[in-house]
């Protein structure tokens, strides 16, 4: 987290330089645009943040176990991918979720289909994807994607599920 945290301020602060360097204002709006952009995201991490928080607290270990645990085999990773499918926004928003189910316990390969069912499934961007670019092919995009979660799932459940998760 430190290096990535690292790297970012050193790229924000190249970028900053080089709109300053340009003389008209540039850096000043480009911190007034990101600082409306942080106004408008900070309501949403928070409740992603408390969800991940709590995520662990209030479902019992048990049930984890038997849903999304190692033990739940390709059942886990099925729900996984649905549940992947439907977590909504950003990486800012759905990655805190995730790794609330990281914290109670849930299996590599679950996880990975959890993943990759929000970035490929998107449930959540469908009116939107079907309003741009229409019925057909949405329909066609999600019969292309909508194995690639449970696959990925199994497939990391096969190879890393003896490598430690945190």
């Amino acid at each position: 987290m430190l290096i990535s945290t690292i790297v970012m301020a050193v790229m924000a602060a190249v970028i900053l330089l080089i709109a300053y360097q340009r003389g008209d204002g540039t850096h000043l709006r480009g911190l007034k645009d990101g600082g409306l952009m942080l106004v408008q995201l900070i309501p949403l991490l928070i409740f992603a943040f408390v969800i991940a928080g709590t995520l662990p607290l209030v479902i019992p270990r048990e049930l984890i176990a038997e849903w999304i645990g190692a033990e739940s085999g390709t059942k886990g990773i099925l729900i996984g991918s649905v549940v992947g499918g439907l977590l909504p926004g950003g990486p800012a928003v759905s990655l805190p979720i995730l790794a609330g189910f990281l914290h109670i316990g849930a299996s590599i390969g679950t996880l990975v289909a959890m993943m990759t069912g929000w970035s490929l499934l998107a449930f959540t961007r469908l009116p939107l994807e079907i309003g741009i670019m229409g019925w057909r092919f949405t329909l066609i995009r999600l019969a292309c994607t909508c194995l690639l979660a449970p696959i990925a799932g199994l497939l990391a459940q096969r190879i890393f599920s003896h490598v430690p998760l945190s």
